[in-house]
């Protein structure tokens, strides 16, 4: 069967989304063992320097970069293919939705793939213009090792001690956690991997899965909030 035609057909287009959600999910589990460096108590010579080394990789990480930019733009048009192709199938049905158990059982994180995939469509492009992009402002710099570099963590600090910002992320990461809580299992569903014999440790690892990862994020702006206070930028590293 062609590239072409798999992407025509529902089936294929549940593929797409969970191969590219399942690489997602990669992803923020090692963008959030990065972030974890922003809780060590060292002014932020630790997370600046995981910045600038980050920095270092060159060509490599633009193609990282890229490669992410293509996983988020397919999942986010699969899902969409998808939910409007339901919404056409169940055009004209009047019936009760009840949970039918096993994988295709309904819950609240199911129910609202849409509306928290949304949510998070809107925050990415926003989170990326805030800490990579600094706003549209020339990002604060610092001295580390001899090399001036990029203060990441002045900027996470001085964003975080705003309360509007703060709730906001905070907000979204409970949308992140429910997303994130359906999308597990059902990635794996669309594989053809949910063996009935592992289904509910399965539904057991999505929720711990979800847990972990969005509380994770959620703790780091409530730190910031209301255990750091806002560095003098150019501090963050050996001066």
């Amino acid at each position: 069967m062609s590239s072409n035609r798999i992407w025509q057909s529902t089936v294929g287009k549940k593929v797409v989304m969970a191969i590219t959600g399942i690489g997602l999910m990669l992803f923020l589990v090692v963008h959030l063992a990065g972030n974890l460096l922003l809780f060590v108590p060292d002014g932020g010579v630790a997370f600046n320097k995981y910045g600038a080394a980050l920095k270092d990789m060159g060509a490599l990480l633009y193609v990282i970069r890229g490669g992410l930019l293509a996983f988020f733009l397919f999942h986010i048009v699969a899902a969409i293919q998808v939910y409007t192709s339901k919404k056409r199938a169940r055009a004209g049905r009047y019936a009760l939705e009840t949970s039918k158990g096993g994988p295709s059982k309904l819950s609240v994180s199911s129910k609202s793939m849409i509306v928290t995939g949304v949510v998070l469509l809107i925050f990415v492009p926003l989170h990326v213009w805030m800490f990579g992009m600094n706003k549209g402002a020339p990002p604060p710099m610092v001295m580390i090792d001899g090399s001036e570099v990029k203060d990441i963590y002045t900027m996470v600090a001085t964003s975080f001690n705003q309360l509007g910002i703060v709730v906001f992320y905070v907000g979204t990461m409970l949308f992140l956690g429910f997303h994130l809580r359906h999308g597990f299992w059902s990635a794996l569903q669309s594989l053809g991997a949910m063996n009935p014999k592992w289904t509910p440790a399965i539904y057991a690892a999505g929720f711990v899965f979800a847990l972990l990862l969005a509380g994770g994020f959620l703790l780091l702006p409530l730190y910031f909030f209301f255990f750091v206070d806002v560095p003098v930028a150019g501090t963050g590293g050996d001066m």
